[in-house]
């Protein structure tokens, strides 16, 4: 068990990192003459902005089920969180291909702003591994570290859903 651990706990890390470095290269990176526009991709912010907000309340429907005991609706509706997640990071990264870089703040609060979305940025990043650690822990009923781990990323979780959808609010 403690080698399958260590096996799947490595891979957990070096895909969080492959992710993490994708965006951050779609985001600052060149992009391939004539790419930007090739695709209307003018509606994935509001998508983006849904699919975090259809987290945030997947999040907090699985906590109530999990404090309830009902354990495999708890399973059900965070595999469905980490879908809503994965999908959102979908769309960025096609967002962000085909769209070149950031979109300016213009409003009346940019140190809200600019605190907001550094700590979402930080957060996200971390968030990777510890949904995908809690994920397996849960999967592979290790239900003790899984509670453990789960206290971590729930708080972290839902403060970069919920922050997603602020960010969009104060940018469109």
């Amino acid at each position: 068990m403690v080698n399958q651990d260590s096996f799947w706990l490595r891979i957990i890390y070096i895909f969080s990192l492959i992710i993490s470095a994708t965006v951050a290269f779609l985001i600052l990176g060149p992009r391939p003459a004539g790419i930007e526009g090739a695709l209307d991709v003018s509606k994935l912010p509001l998508l983006n902005a849904s699919l975090n907000g259809m987290t945030t309340i997947l999040l907090v429907i699985g906590y109530i089920l999990i404090r309830n005991k009902k354990r495999q609706q708890h399973k059900n509706v965070m595999l469905t969180a980490f879908g809503t997640s994965a999908a959102f990071l979908v769309s960025y990264v096609i967002y962000h291909w085909f769209k070149s870089g950031p979109k300016q703040y213009t409003g009346e609060f940019p140190e809200i702003y600019f605190f907001i979305l550094i700590t979402h940025i930080i957060l996200a990043a971390i968030i990777i591994p510890l949904a995908l650690i809690t994920l397996y822990r849960g999967w592979m009923d290790q239900l003790k570290k899984h509670r453990k781990i789960a206290k971590i990323t729930l708080p972290i979780w839902l403060y970069v859903s919920v922050t997603g959808v602020v960010i969009y609010w104060m940018l469109y």
